[in-house]
């Protein structure tokens, strides 16, 4: 897949079949389009080409409500798109003035002049354009003058999969990350830093990395413990990790942090990253730190049950 960074690097296509849209964390939903588009583009000796909005619209049109949270950064959602087989992926930048384009101007500007667009895939009640006044009915009424062929997601196959990317924020903010994982088709996951703690986990023979989120919109699931699988450089483990600001050792930071089972190795520096399985328990406070130690060798029974 290529990626590119602004429109002015695409050059204009033969025959580009394409969609567009924010496709944050890449859902069972939105796969349900991009195979559409790979089906469509193989069957025409076409290229598929994806159109999406960098940063995430919502953080432009209402930067009143700035604490919006993320499935995906840019470079996680390529990735799940080249896996999905895309041949292009096109990063538009989302400013005040590109919000300002009219739905017209997107057709005639982008989508026809820069893109040549020969086919165009759009799902069920998608909106475009300044005040999301571009429709299908738009589309379809005006596809012949175009010169592009059109197709929309059937209504039912959207509403038979029921899923959005708000539905998986909802459940990763409850936790319920085997619900997330189920709407998403993977686990979800995060990427972070291994930065310098405390050591406390050392003390009580769960040694943990820290981990350090650089994207600030990123999601974070809820607190608690989870069993997790861990990729440090190209190898795979299991673990389980923390979120939370460490109520036992009255603590006030919020933390990330993982103990990687059957590891010993100095990381600090290296970026991990992490997979959910699933939720062991809520963050609790515990009277004691044998307490704590004590729950912690529950807590890996689990998470090697769960990760089994």
């Amino acid at each position: 897949m290529i990626v590119y960074d602004d429109l002015t690097q695409f050059q204009t296509l033969r025959n580009a079949v394409v969609t567009s849209g924010t496709f944050d964390g890449v859902h069972i939903g939105h796969q349900k389009i991009l195979e559409r588009i790979s089906q469509i583009a193989r069957k025409n000796n076409g290229e598929s080409v994806i159109l999406t909005f960098w940063p995430h619209p919502r953080l432009v049109l209402y930067p009143n409500q700035a604490d919006l949270k993320l499935l995906s950064t840019f470079e996680e959602k390529a990735e799940l798109l080249e896996a999905q087989g895309i041949d292009h992926l096109v990063k538009i930048a989302f400013t005040p003035e590109f919000a300002q384009l009219s739905s017209q101007q997107f057709i005639e500007q982008i989508l026809i002049d820069r893109i040549g667009t020969k086919r165009l895939v759009i799902g069920y009640d998608h909106r475009f354009g300044r005040n999301r006044e571009g429709s299908f009915e738009h589309l379809k009424r005006n596809s012949e003058r175009y010169g592009f062929v059109l197709e929309e997601i059937p209504r039912q196959d959207i509403e038979n999969i029921g899923v959005s990317s708000t539905k998986v924020r909802e459940a990763l903010t409850d936790g319920d990350v085997q619900k997330a994982n189920s709407f998403l088709g993977r686990h979800y996951s995060i990427k972070g830093q291994v930065v310098d703690g405390d050591k406390i986990g050392r003390e009580m023979g769960f040694p943990t990395a820290n981990l350090a989120i650089n994207e600030k919109h990123k999601l974070i699931p809820a607190d608690g413990i989870y069993a997790v699988k861990v990729q440090v450089g190209d190898k795979p483990y299991q673990g389980m990790l923390y979120i939370g600001n460490r109520p036992t050792l009255e603590k006030s930071e919020k933390v990330i942090e993982v103990n990687i089972f059957d590891f010993n190795e100095e990381i600090y520096g290296e970026h991990l990253k992490v997979d959910f399985v699933t939720q062991i328990r809520n963050d609790s406070k515990f009277e004691t730190i044998d307490e704590l130690k004590a729950q912690l060798e529950k807590d890996k029974i689990d998470a090697l049950n769960y990760l089994s």
